[in-house]
């Protein structure tokens, strides 16, 4: 690993820590000595970093500091090129269209050399058969989600019953064949999951639902394992 990933890797670790962190920790995750440790702490310090600290107390990097958009390491361009190439082939529309224009503008303001090895990357994505499309707008649901809005939904189920039900979208789990809406169903008072191409209208409700989106999905994961293992492992699912 050169110096400058070596940084840049330390700033990372920083970035992910919200508490103060000991010089040794941060040295034994990143293979190195103490002393170099304290020597790459004053560079990043010296070219501008707000990291604030000393030897024997712990460090912390002051919330707000955004890196540059060009200081990418090889791993998290190989990370990068890969996930956008996934949703470049799976995602719906709008999504492979965001993914487009988000290797564009990376692209754009990366140096000469780190723009090559984005181009020439060789990570690519097998082809497969796509998830079935939607009757609806799939951005509705991702604005719910962002909103933390309810949504009324008109669904079909797999024996062809229609029902409308008012729900709290949490997450949306992409899958090779199918996408699935998680969510609180008012209906049910209890977490329901919906394929994505079997909704057959969706309107986004003026009101936020009451519990945070975080908790809907903590509180989710702590249901049984059984139905977290049913949910995540087979796509077709349908509670009604």
């Amino acid at each position: 690993m050169s110096r400058s990933e070596r940084l840049l890797d330390l700033l990372q670790r920083l970035r992910r820590r919200r508490r103060p962190v000991s010089a040794q920790v941060l040295a034994d995750e990143l293979g190195i000595s103490l002393r170099t440790l304290y020597r790459d702490i004053a560079s990043l310090q010296a070219q501008g970093a707000p990291i604030e600290g000393e030897a024997g107390i712990g460090y912390v990097l002051r919330p707000g500091f955004m890196l540059p958009p060009l200081m990418f390491g090889s791993a998290e361009l190989d990370a990068l090129v890969l996930g956008m190439r996934l949703v470049l082939e799976r995602g719906d529309r709008d999504l492979a269209q965001g993914a487009a224009n988000t290797l564009a503008k990376i692209a754009a303001v990366l140096p000469p050399d780190l723009r090559r090895e984005l181009e020439d990357s060789a990570l690519l994505i097998g082809s497969g058969p796509r998830p079935p499309g939607n009757t609806i707008d799939a951005r509705l649901l991702r604005d719910a989600l962002r909103l933390e809005q309810k949504l009324d939904i008109v669904y079909l189920d797999p024996h062809g019953r229609r029902t409308r039900r008012t729900v709290w979208p949490f997450a949306i789990a992409h899958f090779e064949q199918s996408h699935i809406l998680m969510c609180w169903c008012e209906w049910r008072g209890d977490f329901r999951n919906f394929r994505t191409d079997r909704i057959q209208s969706v309107t986004l409700l003026p009101n936020r639902y009451p519990t945070r989106k975080r908790a809907l999905l903590k509180q989710w994961r702590q249901t049984e394992d059984v139905i977290g293992k049913t949910i995540l492992s087979e796509t077709d699912i349908d509670w009604t």
